[in-house]
């Protein structure tokens, strides 16, 4: 068991009508001028967008807003959001939305206080400083409104890079099952995948002797799995909606990394391919973890067992130990087959990817082949190319 320090202080705000809370949480972290950072059009016309603004003006609260965030959240945006907050004076960041406006909201809390280009957080330089953040969360998948890292991506040569710091975890987080009844079936079986990965890129580690984080782990991703069939089926069953909203938030703020580590080599296998095509990111997930999973899994059969065992509820072959672990892996691509999602990049894409595709994931993932991903086996810019080629 490796030894750990867990941190988690974002106060949560769990419930029907848990918006009401906003002024108050906002005014006990010292927010006096606010930016409500948003996406696209589903929080205005839901009227979450409204009912923010009412709560804030009716408690006195000046806020300026600033919404367009996309799906891997760029730079660009985050640059045009430092600039609104410098001229406007702003004290105090609201994200109203998913994790890609939640990193944009951490991106601009660092960039207000830096006199520097804010992409140098990106490049291996430690932030000193961020602005307060708190969410308001309507897509339950990223777990960004507890975590604290921060994925953003440079527009002009589509470079996708995550950074870390407690500086930029969230202040609050205000969770209303409710606010995700309307989320499309593809969102919500994407959001599903992400949050099921962040618990798995941690549980497939090198350490395996904390029964009891290995306990709450594959609780965590069995709820998800039967919550997600749930919802498929009935979209605003409430219960279910708030397993999985809940496991989001509890997959990311590092309780199932305690006693462990971190691999997160999919998640940066991926971010490459959301980089390229645009494509959403748990689907991306989707698509490339049964191809990284065979790829480490001989070397470590014992720890895919327990999985296909404890989380698929595949039977234990005692006499094929390795067979027992394919089947887990392969109980789980049906498993996204069965709620839409793609397990390789041709469902991905519609369309066969390139070699010449491939070479630039690759060249990009290992920046240029002087990194290497994960930490359950090192992924050099040879096995991400034989990893990228098995998903195909």
């Amino acid at each position: 068991m490796k030894d750990f320090n867990f941190y988690a202080p974002t106060e949560v705000a769990f419930g029907r009508n848990a918006e009401e809370r906003l002024p108050e949480l906002i005014k006990k972290h010292g927010g006096q001028r606010v930016l409500v950072h948003y996406g696209g059009g589903s929080a205005r016309r839901s009227g979450l967008l409204d009912k923010v603004f009412n709560l804030l003006s009716d408690a006195g609260i000046g806020y300026v807003e600033l919404g367009g965030v996309v799906p891997n959240p760029l730079l660009s945006k985050v640059r045009e959001g430092i600039d609104l907050c410098r001229r406007e004076g702003v004290n105090f960041i609201l994200a109203v939305g998913g994790g890609s406006v939640i990193d944009s909201s951490k991106a601009i809390g660092y960039g207000v206080p830096y006199e520097g280009d804010v992409w140098d957080f990106w490049c291996g330089k430690r932030p000193e400083a961020c602005l307060p953040i708190g969410c308001v969360l309507t897509i339950p998948a990223a777990g960004s409104e507890m975590s604290d890292s921060c994925v953003i991506t440079r527009d002009e040569d589509l470079n996708k890079r995550g950074t870390n710091s407690d500086l930029c975890r969230c202040r609050f987080a205000i969770m209303n099952p409710e606010r995700t009844f309307t989320l499309p079936p593809y969102q919500t079986a994407a959001g599903a995948t992400d949050i099921m990965m962040h618990t798995m890129e941690r549980y497939f580690c090198r350490f395996d002797d904390m029964t009891l984080t290995d306990s709450i782990s594959e609780a965590l991703m069995r709820t998800v799995k039967d919550a997600a069939y749930a919802v498929m089926r009935n979209p605003e069953d409430y219960r279910n909606r708030a397993q999985i909203m809940w496991a989001g938030s509890l997959s990311h703020n590092n309780l199932t990394e305690c006693g462990g580590e971190k691999d997160f080599a999919t998640h940066r296998l991926e971010h490459e391919l959301s980089a390229l095509f645009g494509v959403t990111h748990g689907a991306g997930l989707a698509a490339i973890w049964g191809s990284w999973a065979r790829f480490v899994m001989p070397k470590h059969v014992s720890r895919f067992v327990q999985f296909a065992v404890n989380v698929m509820g595949v039977t234990n072959d005692f006499s094929d130990p390795e067979g027992t672990a394919l089947r887990g892996i392969e109980a789980l691509e049906r498993f996204y087959h069965d709620i839409g999602m793609p397990t390789s990049i041709r469902e991905l894409l519609g369309r066969d990817i390139t070699d010449e595709e491939i070479e630039v994931m690759v060249r990009k993932c290992s920046r240029e082949g002087t990194m290497v991903l994960g930490s359950i086996e090192k992924i050099a810019a040879d096995d991400m190319r034989r990893i990228y080629q098995m998903a195909k």
